[in-house]
């Protein structure tokens, strides 16, 4: 069993609230407040569940420096008060970012038997 330390539960809340917050921000029209928000707790979140040096280590990778630098870049553009730019160039470097990670997740939730509708192909 996989024991979680006090500081990954923190970091775990703090994401949460992080993402409840960015989709807060974008159902009450992108506001700039909630959006940068959102993405400050969700960077420190982050931060306290993988800790730095991995954080660090994760986003300034070689092949994923493009990916960071809008994603980054978007969380600025959020702070500087250009909410729908900033989001754009955000999801855009999110994407670039998770693209490995995707086919793993499609992967994980295609394997559930229990999901109608997603497994209509697949005969026992």
């Amino acid at each position: 069993m996989v024991s979680i330390t006090e500081t990954q539960k923190i970091g775990v809340g703090l994401t949460g609230f992080g993402l409840f917050f960015l989709l807060f921000g974008v159902l009450l029209y992108f506001d700039s407040v909630l959006l940068a928000f959102g993405n400050v707790l969700f960077l420190t979140g982050l931060t306290f569940i993988i800790g730095l040096r991995r954080t660090a280590g994760f986003f300034f990778q070689r092949q994923k420096l493009r990916g960071s630098t809008l994603f980054l870049g978007g969380v600025a553009l959020v702070l500087f008060r250009w909410p729908i730019i900033g989001m754009a160039v955000e999801s855009y470097g999110f994407v670039l970012l998770f693209r490995s990670f995707f086919p793993v997740a499609c992967g994980f939730i295609l394997s559930l038997v229990n999901i109608p509708y997603l497994n209509v192909g697949i005969h026992f």
